[in-house]
């Protein structure tokens, strides 16, 4: 197992721009926690001050474990340190914010590992993005790429603090919800390649307006190094609008002629989308493993990755055909009596909940397609509007049955009636009350479509169907 960079008390000082409080520097640390449930023997411990848990009330634990090295914030430093902390067996370092310390230390981190880093945002498809490019650049190079949904100020440093001295690069996913984050996460990770996949309608609670969205996301092309690459979705219109205000190099995917690493003769199957990727001097026919033409999107920014890497066409291929869709992202299962269910229960915005409902709509073709669709969050003054345009494409599109539940269910319902579907299709509750129903009206060879924001936990309906069902 490939073991991080250990850290000496003067690399960490240096890093993190803090002072010593207690005990002293003579302890080498293996590696970085956050966490006192899962720190390793040999690790520095942070303190995070989180939403759900101050990490300096777990600093008595940790030490009780063993832990020699810990990292807390100024102001906590009278109420932490007392007679039994100061002694050499305990180095306590004081800074003004662990938060930013932990991003102080990745930084430090990315650096001294000298490795290259490719940075991935958008509204929609970072994850799958960030999964197809490190299944190319993996084939040829010893890549450390984000682990689950680690893209904020405190997963980012996570990710980076894995690096070891064989990584030649870092794949990571820069999220945010209000302005100032990206360029944050981008100063600490520094990118070599940064990609924007889209702009869409997401996180307006704390941007406000779609600019809003578009002027946070164009923050990674301010942090990109001067001698690298943006890699950009020319069919996004906002974000070829940041592509004329930035000097880098740029390189454009997608369907227009505008694009360089292009797609052609795209066909949508049950669990897999066929194309043709077309590179600037070859063309090769992809077996996407993961159903929309969205994903083919998401496919060719992680083929120009490929190509600005000059790994061959048939090296992009095989990555690409290898490829493994995330938990909860398109995840196609079928149950044992046909019923097949479409999982993309990770998460939701309104444009990923419209392309979602248009695949829906296309594989279902003459049979029964239901969506269970739980809340989108984070639209702020936009919610209601925006759920009831959901509900509006549902009768739109032809979905047979709508089944909804949150806080604008309602909103959802109303926009599908309004829209001309029979109230008698339209059902709001709770995931109980949906699963109840859910069980009664569906029957072989119907097509359900589950899919809402993560704070809705819609996987927990997708678990009970298929506990109920059984799955092939």
């Amino acid at each position: 197992m490939k073991q991080p960079i250990a850290w000496t008390a003067k690399e960490i000082l240096i890093a993190t721009g803090g002072a010593v409080v207690s005990g002293k520097s003579k302890h080498i640390f293996t590696g970085v926690s956050i966490d006192s449930r899962t720190i390793a023997s040999g690790d520095l411990f942070v303190a995070i001050e989180g939403n759900n848990h101050d990490g300096h009330s777990f600093a008595k634990e940790v030490i009780s474990q063993g832990i020699k090295g810990l990292v807390i914030n100024r102001q906590k430093t009278i109420e932490l340190i007392n007679n039994e902390w100061k002694n050499p067996d305990v180095l306590c370092i004081e800074v003004d914010d662990t938060t930013r310390a932990l991003g102080d230390l990745a930084a430090y981190n990315r650096k001294r590992a000298d490795v290259s880093v490719i940075a991935i945002t958008g509204s929609n498809g970072k994850t799958s993005t960030k999964e197809m490019a490190t299944a190319i650049v993996s084939r040829h190079f010893e890549t450390l790429s984000t682990s689950g949904n680690l893209n904020n100020d405190i997963g980012l440093p996570l990710t980076l603090l894995k690096l070891t001295p064989s990584d030649k690069w870092a794949i990571v996913e820069l999220g945010m919800n209000h302005p100032g984050e990206i360029a944050r996460l981008a100063d600490i990770c520094k990118p070599d390649i940064g990609i924007i996949t889209n702009i869409g309608r997401a996180h307006l609670e704390g941007l406000k307006t779609i600019e809003g969205v578009m002027n946070a996301k164009g923050e990674l092309l301010e942090g990109i190094r001067p001698e690298g690459t943006a890699v950009l979705n020319a069919d996004d219109e906002r974000v070829m609008h940041l592509a004329r205000k930035i000097t880098r190099n740029k390189i454009y995917f997608g369907y227009s002629k505008n694009a360089m690493i292009k797609a052609s003769f795209v066909e949508i199957k049950d669990t897999f989308t066929s194309f043709m990727l077309n590179l600037p001097a070859d063309t090769i026919r992809i077996e996407l493993p993961a159903p929309g033409r969205f994903m083919v999107s998401n496919a060719l920014a992680a083929a120009s990755v490929g190509y600005l890497l000059g790994l061959s066409i048939n090296d992009i291929k095989a990555g690409l055909e290898n490829f493994t869709p995330a938990k909860g992202r398109m995840n196609l299962l079928t149950m044992q009596n046909g019923i097949k269910i479409i999982d993309d229960t990770y998460n939701a915005n309104p444009d990923s909940m419209e392309a979602a409902i248009r695949l829906l709509a296309g594989f279902k073709g003459k049979k029964r397609g239901t969506l269970v669709a739980g809340d989108m969050l984070e639209l702020g003054m936009y919610s209601e509007t925006l759920h009831k345009k959901i509900g509006r494409l549902c009768a739109e599109t032809g979905i047979d049955r709508l089944y909804a539940t949150g806080q604008f269910s309602a909103n959802v319902a109303a926009g599908a009636i309004i829209g001309g579907m029979d109230v008698a299709s339209v059902f709001t509750g709770s995931q109980e009350d949906i699963l109840s129903d859910l069980k009664k009206w569906l029957k072989p060879g119907d097509w359900v479509l589950v899919k809402g924001s993560r704070g809705m936990g819609m996987e927990k309906i997708v678990i009970k169907l298929k506990e109920y069902e059984g799955i092939k």
